[in-house]
């Protein structure tokens, strides 16, 4: 960091994207601060991970580790879990705020990704870390030998499902929607596989249980049902971390809008990964525009 005590780069986040810039970052010798967060993302949230180059098979877990360990191979400041609240721009300096601290740099790469979506039924709050859980990989194995609910019906709820199956005893599979989405691959996993049941066209309408979980009730055909489960996960979709961006452009998902080159409409602020608008959310689609904000914050940073 300068004297004057501004980096020339700021990276706000620690999952593909945001560990990915940083490598390319340390690589190019750049005087910058990683906001990282929780290192890995939401790679660290998946269970089989089958379509990352490199990697016939890994684990979210194991990938995790992969980047974090290349993270580490390079020394520069990493502050983790301080959630950034707000970014501004004054003349040629861009100020982070955190919850904890404000910190300046010439350029910004916002990586900060997605968060999961919660049902907002009653019963949900109440049920946190009591039952309800967002995330299989992490939350899995306290649910071995207990019948569980997956609530969604995409790729997420898929993969959440199959974790599921090496682990609960029954796996029930609410999904709000005719038939089954996510890949083709996971669905036929799934559909024979002797402990789960799909329930297709249910809305939930309560999670039961008082102190914890107790069960799950869903609507189907106009029907109210109650299924006696222990575990409850909300796999229905992500919203991005983006609140904090107010003085950036983002469309009606309230994901910021880049080019090609990552830039966003303020000069010298770049974002990469799920946090923007690019069509597909994927572990190796992160890493990529991870890699390019950087090169493109580079060439900001040489011409200004």
């Amino acid at each position: 960091m300068n004297t004057d005590g501004v980096y020339e780069l700021i990276i706000i986040g620690g999952g593909p994207a945001g560990v990915t810039a940083s490598v390319y970052a340390a690589r190019k010798k750049i005087d910058f601060l990683l906001l990282a967060g929780d290192i890995g993302g939401q790679a660290a949230w998946s269970g089989d991970i089958e379509n990352y180059t490199g990697y016939q098979f890994v684990t979210g877990s194991d990938l995790t580790l992969k980047f974090e360990e290349h993270l580490r191979k390079y020394k520069f400041p990493i502050k983790e879990s301080e959630k950034v609240v707000d970014i501004s721009k004054q003349s040629n300096i861009i100020t982070v705020k955190t919850e904890k601290d404000e910190y300046r740099s010439k350029a910004l790469i916002i990586a900060s990704g997605k968060r999961s979506l919660e049902l907002n039924v009653p019963g949900e709050k109440e049920g946190k870390n009591r039952g309800v859980a967002y995330c299989a990989t992490c939350d899995g194995p306290l649910f071995a030998g207990k019948d569980v609910a997956v609530i969604g019906g995409g790729n997420s709820a898929l993969d959440a499902a199959l974790q599921l199956t090496k682990i609960a005893r029954k796996i029930y599979i609410i999904n709000n929607t005719p038939a089954l989405g996510g890949d083709k691959i996971m669905r036929d996993k799934l559909i024979k596989t002797a402990n789960v049941s799909i329930i297709n066209g249910a809305k939930v309408e309560k999670i039961s249980g008082e102190s914890v979980v107790s069960g799950i009730v869903i609507n189907e055909d106009g029907a109210s049902k109650e299924i006696p489960v222990q575990g409850i996960f909300v796999e229905i979709g992500l919203i991005p971390n983006s609140e904090f961006a107010n003085i950036l452009e983002k469309n009606e998902l309230q994901e910021i809008i880049v080019n090609n080159s990552c830039e966003t409409n303020v000069p010298g602020v770049f974002a990469s990964g799920d946090v923007t608008d690019v069509p597909e959310k994927q572990i190796i689609i992160a890493a990529g525009d991870g890699a390019k904000a950087t090169l493109s914050a580079f060439k900001f940073l040489m011409r200004n």
